[in-house]
């Protein structure tokens, strides 16, 4: 990896963990409605994957997603207003955290259903199929999603069709609340790919450079016609399943293990100052430009005039 690529991903994952950070004080602040669901602790997946994404390539999200929405090259400011219930924002304040969509960069929206976007994508998929384009699909879901029937009916009918897709699971280790190791009789998720005929892969979801490596290979094949992946991430989500949960399920001693020793960034600061791939000194300075660009975002969302009411039909129908 180059020292330009190491660098972009190391901002692209802080601008996530920032985003999330800053969003939460929003929510304390009873600024933005309904709830939110952090990304951090898995920057590492979303950065990792999209960096190889034009903006012409869809993704599919899910709840947790603010970490994609960023990968794939959103506008702060956007985000926050959506969030904030502005007019400015992406789905006009409409849409909350859990709905955001930017088809201009490809982004066929967040879902408050547990593996909605996983027929979404397939559905991308066939229309790159079907018009003969290079472009491919990548649908994020998680541990939990891996157990839906959309999974299993969207795998097998892309590894048929050989669509160009790639299914990105994030095994943070809890569907909600619920423990990945009670849920499934296996322990790797990703050799349920042997069963639909496409390869399956694991990796560790703390390293971008492992993502990174892992998703240059899956979608550099559908681009050439060689059919869908299933790319497992193995994973962490820092804070609970959303805004104030009381994390019953979990000891302190798990939450604090795993955040000590799984957090993407520091593991990537680790490794582009080890491999001569930047200084301390120019990570810190990303670290402030960040600090900085999501001020004058929650700012110029925070300016933003309110979500007007609903006007039928142009805010329910398309026009043609």
């Amino acid at each position: 990896m180059d020292k330009q690529t190491a660098l972009h991903l190391y901002r692209v994952m802080r601008t996530i963990r920032r985003f999330e950070q800053r969003s939460t004080t929003l929510f304390g602040e009873n600024k933005i409605w309904g709830t939110i669901h952090s990304y951090a602790g898995e920057e590492a997946i979303a950065a990792g994957v999209c960096e190889h994404l034009r903006d012409d390539d869809w993704i599919t999200s899910t709840h947790r997603g603010h970490g994609h929405c960023i990968a794939k090259r959103a506008e702060l400011g956007k985000m926050f207003a959506e969030l904030l219930g502005r007019e400015t924002g992406y789905c006009r304040g409409r849409g909350g955290s859990m709905h955001i969509a930017d088809t201009s960069k490809g982004n066929l929206g967040a879902n408050g259903i547990v593996g909605g976007g996983i027929p979404i994508a397939t559905g991308a998929a066939l229309t790159a199929k079907q018009l003969g384009t290079d472009q491919v699909a990548v649908s994020f879901f998680g541990d939990g999603a891996a157990n839906q029937g959309t999974f299993h009916e969207s795998l097998n009918i892309a590894a048929i069709w050989k669509l160009p897709v790639i299914y990105v699971c994030e095994n943070n280790q809890y569907a909600e609340s619920f423990p990945a190791k009670k849920a499934f009789a296996i322990e790797d998720i990703s050799v349920r790919a042997a069963g639909y005929g496409m390869p399956g892969v694991r990796v560790d979801g703390r390293d971008v450079a492992a993502v990174y490596a892992a998703a240059s290979e899956a979608i550099a094949r559908a681009r050439k016609g060689g059919g869908p992946t299933l790319l497992v991430c193995e994973s962490y989500r820092h804070e609970g399943h959303y805004y104030g949960d009381p994390r019953k399920y979990q000891t302190k001693e798990e939450i604090e293990g795993w955040k000590t020793a799984f957090d993407p960034l520091l593991d990537a600061r680790g490794w582009i100052v080890r491999d001569g791939l930047g200084t301390e000194a120019e990570l810190d300075a990303i670290d402030r430009a960040v600090d900085d660009e999501m001020e004058r975002a929650v700012a110029w969302a925070e300016a933003g005039p309110p979500a007007s009411p609903l006007k039928f039909p142009e805010d329910i129908y398309a026009s043609y």
